[in-house]
């Protein structure tokens, strides 16, 4: 019964809330290098002002969100819904010299188009990834 009860208790924990998808395909188009994936999972406001992918990825790379750009891995943590079709999503991230950040997500599920990129808070965390 115990290995039923902690069965589901993982599954339940594996589910992905919806908005989870877009923050990891930007975080996978970022690493990856594909400024023009990247920029799709933005918001139709970051895809009107940066119709240029290389442009958007330079300006994000440039305004200090690097370490998103060039994580290691990417887990998330608490969120809360601040409107049936808005959420802040935090995410934590270990950067490419094994930094720590916590990067807060602006998400809203666009009409047509789905949940997207609104904007991004980063913060280096105090400690290392081991």
């Amino acid at each position: 019964m115990l290995v039923a009860i902690m069965a589901i208790g993982t599954n339940a924990q594996e589910a992905e809330r919806p908005w989870e998808a877009t923050v990891t395909g930007q975080i996978l188009a970022f690493r990856s290098g594909d400024a023009s994936a990247a920029l799709g999972f933005a918001g139709s406001t970051f895809q009107r002002t940066f119709q240029d992918a290389e442009r958007f990825a330079a300006a994000i790379n440039s305004m200090g969100y690097g370490p998103i750009i060039q994580s290691r891995s990417h887990s998330f943590a608490a969120f809360r819904q601040t409107a049936p079709d808005s959420v802040v999503q935090g995410v934590n991230l270990v950067g490419p010299d094994g930094s720590l950040y916590e990067a807060i997500y602006q998400l809203v599920n666009e009409a047509e188009l789905g949940w997207r990129v609104h904007g991004v808070v980063l913060r280096k965390s105090a400690g290392l990834s081991t």
